[in-house]
């Protein structure tokens, strides 16, 4: 059979393979000039000068530390304070808790002969993050333990015994009750001569937010309306 297809183009040439190569050229090394010694020797100087330097400050601070603390626990255990396991007045940390310290005034009427709460002058008590109500109640803002207490002063001349106390209500629910409740009496044995007496009321208690607190005495006309003598108080521990 004859083959009658012809062409003009030439046919591609292959590149004749590349001959294997039997070794790398080694690296070409330049000697460095090495460091003279004489530059090591003012580095190494300066180093052990700043050792040196270094442990001498420390041994210092802890001489000085030291020392400090054996004048400050002498100074405490010469003071009174001290003795007694208590540190000095004026290392005692100041804390501003919640207190109330109220004070009584004369009435500008004339008080009936019957029981019910004091009223307390707003103008000449003391009071810290505690509330009042209506001249009568403190409330109490921040729960906790109190120290509560009072001192009302009867003048007046009874033959019966006069009662004061203090009561707790609570806010919600309306509900009072007693919290601590004392006695005293105006006269003698026989019953002639007046005297003052007063009712001193004391106790701790645990009062949550809301809680108010008043004083409840038997006889509002018999009540000593000085300043110092009927007062209402109350102290966070």
């Amino acid at each position: 059979m004859i083959n009658t297809y012809q062409t003009s183009m030439a046919l591609p040439q292959v590149p004749p393979p590349v001959p294997p190569r039997l070794g790398r050229p080694e690296p070409i090394l330049i000697p460095t000039q090495l460091p003279s010694p004489g530059y090591s020797k003012p580095l190494l100087r300066f180093l052990v000068c700043v050792v040196t330097l270094h442990l001498f400050l420390s041994v210092g601070g802890f001489l000085y530390l030291y020392y400090n603390e054996r004048q400050i626990a002498h100074a405490t255990y010469s003071s009174p304070q001290g003795r007694v396991g208590f540190p000095p007045v004026e290392k005692q940390e100041t804390t501003y808790k919640a207190f109330a310290r109220m004070l009584i005034g004369k009435p500008n009427a004339i008080i009936e002969k019957k029981s019910g709460y004091l009223e307390w002058r707003m103008d000449l008590s003391v009071r810290k993050n505690i509330n009042y109500y209506g001249n009568s109640w403190l409330t109490v803002l921040e729960p906790g333990d109190y120290l509560i207490y009072s001192r009302v002063t009867f003048s007046k001349h009874s033959v019966a015994p006069l009662t004061g106390c203090i009561k707790l209500r609570n806010m919600e629910t309306g509900e009072e009750k007693e919290v601590t409740k004392a006695h005293c009496s105006l006269s003698d044995k026989d019953g002639l001569n007046p005297q003052l007496c007063t009712v001193t009321l004391q106790d701790v208690i645990t009062l949550s937010r809301g809680n108010q607190l008043s004083v409840w005495v038997e006889n509002l006309s018999l009540v000593d309306y000085g300043k110092q003598s009927t007062s209402f108080g109350m102290y966070k521990l």
